[in-house]
């Protein structure tokens, strides 16, 4: 072999080896279709994604559970993996992503644990979370087993994080709020905490949000970390005129606490969540320029997945 020729097969064997590295470390994909005779009549389609070692390992593996599952493609959460497991930026994850209901209002949403019930809000396009407390319930009874049953995961709260954008982000923060038993992390992008029991007039959906009330009543979940995000240009909505877009606004009060029929309400640092520091309980991450789409949660994504499982473990 002359020597241009070994040069020639030295560069066609780096080509190929630079065109298979992204496929060595894509996530391997199952597809299940789960029953909730509860809730929905129809079969739940989720997709779990596998670490790239997942097959030739016996490791143990923390889980993301995702809501909106559907919307995977969209974000970009293959690449992103990819692109973050060759930089070895995160530890390798095993991501649960559940598809929307057909009916996405009635599921995603508030609940109270305690008294088995949903907590419905309203919006402009009817109530929201009808059967938010059957959603939850089954997500953190049902499909959690199941996902541990059958796949090498590490059965621990403090190693489960839930996320979601919208709708999924409130339903997300939900799940972590009522199981803080089953969830240990919350991702939550340009979340619905806007989600009111009184929508009459402004002040009313001030004083009456949700999210915030559930917050405020507390007790402290020991151990939990919340991951919030928005973007800076999601809207132009300021209801009580003081600078601020609605959905920062929204995610500030439930933070820092708010005002209500003159009186201090509490938000998650009154109840004892540091909110600074390189390790605080509470991460605020604000997208400049961001909007309420898929485009904009795409670029929080690897941020998140940064800050919930990042290559060195916590201890």
């Amino acid at each position: 072999m002359t020597e241009t020729h070994r040069v020639r097969s030295l560069a066609r064997c780096w080509f190929a080896l630079v065109l298979l590295l992204p496929c060595a470390l894509q996530a391997q994909v199952q597809k299940l279709e789960l029953d909730a005779p509860a809730f929905a009549p129809e079969r739940i389609h989720v997709t779990v994604y596998l670490p790239p070692d997942y097959g030739h390992s016996t490791a143990r593996y923390p889980v993301l559970y995702a809501d909106d599952g559907q919307d995977m493609q969209a974000v970009g959460l293959q690449p992103t993996l990819a692109k973050l497991y060759g930089e070895h930026a995160i530890e390798p994850v095993i991501v649960v992503a559940i598809d929307m209901l057909r009916d996405r209002a009635s599921g995603y949403g508030l609940s109270d644990r305690q008294r088995g019930q949903s907590v419905v809000g309203g919006s402009r396009i009817g109530a929201i979370g009808l059967r938010a407390a059957d959603y939850s319930a089954w997500v953190a009874t049902s499909l959690v087993p199941t996902i541990d049953a059958h796949y090498r995961t590490r059965a621990d709260a403090r190693q489960r994080t839930v996320m979601g954008w919208s709708l999924g982000a409130l339903n997300a923060f939900n799940l972590g709020w009522q199981y803080p038993d089953v969830f240990g992390q919350v991702g939550a992008m340009s979340p619905s905490f806007w989600l009111a029991g009184d929508r009459s007039d402004a002040d009313a959906v001030q004083r009456s949000r949700l999210a915030q009330a559930m917050v405020d009543r507390g007790p402290k979940r020991q151990g939990m970390r919340f991951w919030f995000a928005a973007g800076t240009a999601e809207e132009t909505n300021d209801r009580d005129h003081d600078g601020v877009i609605d959905v920062i606004d929204d995610l500030k009060d439930l933070i820092d606490g708010w005002h209500a029929n003159g009186a201090q309400r509490r938000g998650l640092r009154q109840l004892g969540y540091s909110t600074t520091g390189t390790d605080a309980d509470v991460t605020v991450f604000l997208l400049s320029g961001g909007h309420h789409q898929q485009a904009s949660w795409a670029k929080m994504l690897p941020v998140f997945l940064r800050w919930a499982f990042p290559a060195t473990p916590r201890p």
